[in-house]
């Protein structure tokens, strides 16, 4: 026997009183839009079937995948998607990964049994050159649109958008090679991941273009603060007068570890991060780094996974961005420069 739908049941899941649930099941017009959307919601995720009269009010839920929050570019893109996805009348569903919690095969099938209307990817597993394909593939099949963030591995078929992540290395290469350094090192975080093997590239091709001669100083650890103080030690020693890091965290750990080695930035060592996570202009040095569009991706990306929804075949293709380099207090001549006035 179908479980009986009870207003109690939404009003508590929503947060609303039972006579506002009962204003949107009968389509008043006195209800705000988001206390509307936050009805609607309540009613997929407990399953329930929305009457014919309020349907057309929402198009439902749209699944939004992406790895932990704390490192604040993921909440960036987060909060973007939302506020696109939100006019059109769709409720956007956040799954967060975290190590040894929910992963996001475990998320796509509570997303599916939902009747979720697509799903966002960010930075998942179709970033992983490593991994399996057959999760998007099913998805597929079953007629769920989607969309990748972030860096799509080559056999992976469906639109994706991302940061031109080898520009990227490359603009931070010839910002640090214009203000004289030579021995300029590369913090990474896992090589088998696609920005990672992106970014190393364009970092390679950048220093035999300005630095030709120079030993390549990669060290690879995690997109992590952790592994960024650990990178930061460890090219700082190998003599390293800049260094560029694969995402802003990276480089916050990255200056702490050059700091416990008795040298300072960028009196000694410059540092560039990736991404600009809000807030960097307030660290001490102001970090440079550079720029993700995320404004630009999630719009393209939102607009995609729309015109699937609505019917339309999508490209499966992967759209790049170009990046900014946003120069601030922690880079500055290479020691031995001198400045010219």
């Amino acid at each position: 026997m179908a479980q009986r739908i009870t207003l109690t049941d939404i009003a508590e899941q929503a947060g609303v009183s039972t006579a506002t649930v009962s204003r949107v099941l009968n389509g008043k017009s006195n209800v705000a839009d988001e206390t509307r959307r936050q009805v609607l919601a309540a009613l997929d995720v407990l399953g329930y079937e929305r009457p014919e009269s309020v349907d057309n009010r929402s198009r439902g839920l749209v699944g939004l995948i992406v790895p932990e929050l704390s490192n604040p570019i993921f909440p960036r893109f987060a909060q973007e998607i939302e506020q696109l996805l939100t006019p059109s009348g769709h409720t956007p569903v956040l799954c967060t990964q975290t190590p040894g919690g929910v992963s996001e095969d475990e998320y796509i099938e509570m997303l599916v049994e939902r009747g979720v209307s697509g799903i966002v990817f960010v930075s998942g597993r179709h970033a992983d050159t490593t991994g399996s394909v057959t999760r998007y593939q099913r998805l597929r099949s079953r007629g769920v649109p989607l969309v990748t963030l972030n860096g799509n591995a080559p056999m992976i078929k469906a639109p994706g958008f991302t940061t031109d992540d080898r520009a990227a290395a490359r603009m931070a290469v010839e910002h640090l090679a214009n203000l004289g350094h030579r021995k300029i090192g590369f913090a990474t975080g896992p090589a088998r991941m696609v920005p990672a093997v992106r970014k190393r590239a364009g970092y390679e091709d950048a220093m035999r273009a300005c630095c030709p001669g120079e030993d390549l100083r990669i060290a690879e650890s995690l997109y992590t603060y952790e592994g960024g103080a650990t990178a930061g030690t460890a090219l700082a020693e190998q003599g390293c007068t800049g260094i560029i890091c694969g995402s802003d965290m990276m480089a916050l750990g990255a200056i702490k570890g050059i700091q416990s080695t008795g040298r300072e930035v960028p009196t000694d060592i410059s540092v560039i991060g990736y991404d600009d996570s809000p807030l960097l202009a307030m660290t001490h040095p102001p970090l440079t780094t550079v720029r993700q569009p995320v404004e630009a991706i999630c719009r393209a990306a939102v607009s995609t996974l729309l015109a699937a929804i609505n019917g339309e075949k999508p490209v499966d293709a992967e759209m790049t961005f170009i990046p900014d380099l946003i120069v601030r207090g922690s880079t500055a001549m290479a020691p031995g420069i001198a400045v010219l006035r």
